[in-house]
């Protein structure tokens, strides 16, 4: 049985097994086989394997409804950041040394808000993307509890400013962007050239001001704001 190794425009790299047939029923299939900005796999494919440090995620249903029990409009539905994962590559070499994926089949993660390639697999969503784009394991539906993956961090975001120095109060769109936190959880950290993990040097419970527009925000159930961002997006510890 042949693999068909597919490439897309950006740049993800994935195997499709077809399911056994005759010659001529799989050849006519690959013929008619594109790729869009979302691609259906036909139904003669019945395994998607990731290839290297790829992961393939199902992804969660889209939130049809608001908290009060609004319906709500497919433009204001919120896009999924998360779901399951349901196979992985092989990993990737660093240095002579070789990664496996640190997650596995099964796993509940949140993902980056543009990442990945969309599929539709048997019937249902999939997102192809690597690894680096996972952003942490979350098993429930509480941000707070999230673990952060790599160089990931998880952080409170202080509340903005309500008034300005001279008593003012001031307006939603006035105002300004909060850009200081505090570290609710930190990832392992990244690997180095030679193949080993390198710590990362912020710790949980530090205060800190990062960039203004990093990272991926999330609005926890009981209205807290959080945001989990790249340890280079750190700018400074407070003290």
């Amino acid at each position: 049985m042949n693999s068909s190794f597919v490439q897309s425009a950006g740049g993800s790299m994935y195997a499709f097994i077809p399911a056994a047939s005759s010659s001529s029923s799989s050849s006519s299939s690959r013929s008619c086989f594109t790729i869009r900005a979302a691609t259906t796999v036909a139904p003669t494919y019945t395994t998607l394997k990731p290839l290297g440090d790829r992961i393939l995620v199902k992804i969660q249903s889209v939130e049809e409804k608001s908290a009060g029990g609004i319906l709500l409009p497919s433009t204001a539905q919120t896009k999924p950041q998360g779901g399951e994962v349901v196979a992985v590559g092989d990993g990737r070499t660093v240095g002579d040394k070789k990664l496996e994926i640190s997650v596995k089949s099964g796993a509940k993660v949140v993902y980056s808000k543009f990442a990945g390639t969309e599929v539709e697999f048997n019937g249902e969503n999939h997102l192809l993307l690597k690894e680096d784009d996972l952003v942490g394991l979350l098993s429930g539906d509480d941000i707070k509890e999230l673990q952060p993956l790599n160089d990931r961090i998880l952080i409170q975001v202080s509340e903005a400013e309500t008034k300005t120095a001279g008593g003012i109060l001031l307006t939603e769109s006035a105002k300004e962007k909060p850009v200081i936190g505090t570290v609710i959880a930190t990832g392992p950290g990244t690997y180095g050239e030679d193949g080993e993990r390198k710590p990362l040097d912020i710790s949980s419970g530090n205060q800190v001001l990062y960039s203004k527009y990093a990272g991926n925000e999330f609005k926890n159930k009981d209205g807290v704001l959080y945001v989990v961002l790249r340890a280079s997006d750190i700018l400074a510890i407070l003290a």
